[in-house]
C-alpha cells in the first residue's frame, strides 16, 4: 500500500494520472471514500492521462460513462446489484480500464480490482489517498 496527502485537486489528479499510465484494458480500479472526498477528481486525473479530452463528471444518476477505452461507474444509488443491474453494467467492462466509485454497493458482484483507492478528508483542503494492489510493483515509485 502507498499513501499520500494531497492539498489540491491538481495533486489528487496527478497521482491518478501516474497510476493510469500503468494500467491496461481489462484492469478494474475501485475508488472508495465518503461524499466529497475526491473520487471523481481522482477518476478525472486518470481519464486525462488516458487521453479523455471532454468533461469527466460523476455518473451518479446515469450509472456510467464510457469514454474511448475507459469506463467510469458510480454505484452510489444502489443498495446492492441485482442480475438486471449487472446486465446493464457488464458492457462497461469490455475492452476498457474501469474505474468504479462506491464499489462496496456491488455486494461482491464486480470483477476483482487490480488497484483499490481509498480517499478521505484530512481537513477542509487536504485529502488522504491510499492505493493498494496485490501487485506491489504496480505501485512502486508511484508517489
Amino acid at each position: 500500500m502507498v499513501e499520500a496527502v494531497t492539498s489540491s485537486s491538481d495533486e489528487t489528479e496527478a497521482i491518478a494520472a501516474r497510476l493510469a499510465t500503468r494500467l491496461a484494458p481489462g484492469d478494474v480500479v475501485y475508488v472508495s471514500g465518503e461524499l466529497g472526498a475526491g473520487k471523481t477528481t481522482f477518476v478525472r486525473g486518470a481519464c486525462r492521462a488516458l487521453g479523455v479530452g471532454g468533461p469527466v463528471t460523476s455518473p451518479t444518476y446515469t450509472i456510467g460513462h464510457r469514454y474511448d477505452g475507459v469506463s467510469h461507474l458510480d454505484l452510489f444509488r444502489f443498495e446492492r446489484l441485482t442480475d438486471a443491474d449487472w446486465g446493464a453494467l457488464e458492457p462497461y467492462f469490455e475492452d476498457a480500464i474501469v474505474f468504479v466509485e462506491w464499489p462496496e454497493r456491488a455486494g461482491g458482484r464486480l470483477p476483482p480490482p487490480r488497484v483499490e483507492v481509498k480517499l478521505g478528508h484530512v481537513d477542509e483542503h487536504r485529502r488522504s489517498v491510499e492505493l493498494a494492489s496485490a501487485e506491489p510493483d504496480l505501485l512502486a515509485g508511484l508517489l
